[in-house]
């Protein structure tokens, strides 16, 4: 009969977690055995509990500050923990996976090595990684046409594209991957495709004239809102191949100029299909930037997106590992 320590039973399967948190102008400590964040309001200081069983990611913004003790206590709790700047980005840490996106892992030599053994069977084959990036190309289409077209929180905020020729579109990118002879035009046609997005997302919600603009150099609230919300995804990405033992450098579309990038390849899988239509909902009706990180928090929740992440990545590990010679 197997037994479980309390700390086992308090444990939360990361695919199952509730919570991811952007903090700021705070300080993050054990406080009676609990972590939590203290705020000065005044002269008093304010304590708010992290429930860290139930959260995958925390990112630290400006003004903030981290114990030891409270770092020991994330990293038993399997949290990913990123440095920040301001709104969410850019990310920033001493980690040496990347300036760009790197994170604070848990150090847990515990976790499963049957999919890290699946990927590197078929990572350094040029054709198979090529067939793996399709997949999560395919996911990504898969999971922008479910979303935009059925979800209940989009429908209630009044966003709604001409079905017709939304799904046209996604048809035609869907061709375009499949007959896509390389990594470049892979990154093409997922570049034409958020482009005609955008434009479906501005139309949707009257924003007007939109152009995206380089990360951090956009003025306008979307483009804010856009680089913000894909910060929580690149979060959510960390932590689930974090989970299942994959390093962030094994990326199959986007790790040529950067070692995060298999980050990038699985936030991919939601950036378009949650935090695109939210940006644009929020910045047509004035939201503020912590309006617009819980409404996105509420739909990463909502549609199990990290679950989405999780099963996609095994899915890809199995069915590409076992061609592998």
């Amino acid at each position: 009969m197997n037994e479980f320590s309390p700390s086992d039973l308090k444990t939360i399967l990361h695919s199952k977690r509730a919570n991811l948190y952007y903090l700021e102008h705070c300080r993050v400590l054990v406080n009676g055995g609990r972590v939590e964040y203290v705020t000065d309001e005044g002269r008093h200081s304010l304590y708010w509990n992290i429930p860290i069983a139930n959260t995958t990611t925390i990112l630290l913004g400006t003004g903030t500050s981290i114990t030891q003790a409270a770092m020991r206590e994330l990293s038993k709790a399997g949290v990913m923990v990123g440095f920040c700047g301001g709104g969410g980005t850019p990310l920033y840490s001493a980690h040496e996976i990347d300036v760009e996106v790197a994170w604070l892992s848990p150090q847990s030599e515990y976790r499963p090595t049957e999919y890290l053994q699946a990927w590197v069977r078929f990572w350094f084959d040029d054709g198979l990684r090529l067939e793996a990036a399709k997949a999560f190309q395919r996911a990504r289409l898969e999971q922008v046409a479910r979303l935009w077209c059925e979800h209940r929180s989009l429908a209630g905020n009044g966003f709604q594209v001409p079905k017709e020729a939304f799904l046209a579109a996604l048809d035609s990118s869907r061709k375009s991957v499949d007959s896509a002879a390389d990594g470049n035009a892979l990154l093409t046609e997922e570049a034409r495709l958020t482009k005609k997005l955008f434009k479906f997302a501005a139309n949707a919600t009257d924003y007007g004239d939109f152009i995206r603009a380089k990360r951090g150099m956009g003025n306008d609230a979307a483009n804010r809102l856009l680089d913000h919300g894909n910060y929580l995804a690149y979060g959510l990405g960390a932590s689930a191949t974090w989970v299942l033992g994959l390093p962030h450098g094994l990326a199959v579309l986007h790790g040529k100029t950067r070692r995060g990038g298999l980050v990038f390849d699985v936030a991919d899988l939601v950036k378009d299909a949650v935090v695109l239509p939210q940006a644009f909902i929020s910045a047509s009706r004035g939201d503020d930037e912590q309006t617009f990180r819980q409404a996105c928090i509420n739909t990463f929740t909502a549609t199990e997106a990290l679950d989405f992440m999780i099963d996609t990545l095994k899915g890809i590990a199995q069915e590409i590992g076992t061609r592998a010679r």
